[in-house]
């Protein structure tokens, strides 16, 4: 047990008889492990986007809410009669007529 242990800490299987196989078993290895750094740098980045644009989307709901209010209260009677007011223009005072017409079948 000693021996295989003082075997691989000198590192005698990288250049014993079988050693390509061990070569290749290292570099696939590397590979592999390369290739999952990169996924996991890329599966932040694209958390970190997705928090990014959530911010965006509460910032623009609270903007939508705010001008939604503001354009309810631009349409209320009271504000149209205030604002036309100042253009000297009131609502008329007799209320209007329904004017109904007559088909040549009745």
């Amino acid at each position: 047990m000693k021996k295989g242990l003082l075997d691989i800490l000198k590192g005698k299987f990288l250049v014993s008889g079988d050693a390509p196989k061990n070569w290749l078993f290292i570099i696939f290895a590397s590979f592999l492990a390369t290739v999952m750094i990169g996924s996991s740098h890329s599966a932040d980045k694209k958390v970190h986007q997705i928090a990014t644009l959530n911010e965006e989307v509460k910032e623009l709901r609270s903007e939508f809410v705010d001008i939604h209010k503001d354009i309810q209260k631009l349409k209320l009677e009271s504000t149209i009669s205030q604002n036309l007011a100042k253009k000297e223009l009131y609502p008329s005072e007799t209320p209007p007529k329904k004017i109904r017409v007559k088909s040549a079948k009745e």
